[in-house]
């Protein structure tokens, strides 16, 4: 994986393609790629954390994130290169599929 800060158009670009199919879209806040993602409760929630953190461990690409109860707000940002980069775009989109579909 290219590990580069991404331009504004290709952040652009990757924002459509993650956001295509979502009812809820990722957005650049404060030059993160972040969503808040809400839960039936608190067991949801902490299951989609767990699987998310399994995941980020294996690719050594960690989130910031906040929880409380049945809502986690992400951030994603990639340190090495001070910005988002495909790293965070891949993160993203591997954490939509752990969303339960119930």
């Amino acid at each position: 994986m290219d590990l580069k800060k991404l331009s504004a158009s290709e952040l652009l670009i990757e924002l459509e393609k993650l956001n295509c199919d979502l009812a809820v879209p990722w957005e650049i806040e404060n030059e993160k790629l972040t969503k808040t993602f809400k839960f039936k409760n608190f067991m949801q929630a902490f299951a989609f954390m767990t699987q998310s953190a399994l995941y980020a461990e294996k690719k050594n690409h960690h989130p910031e994130w906040f929880n409380i109860y049945n809502k986690v707000v992400i951030q994603l940002t990639t340190h090495d290169v001070a910005g988002i980069s495909f790293k965070d775009f891949d993160l993203a989109e591997k954490m939509e599929s752990f969303i339960p579909h119930l």
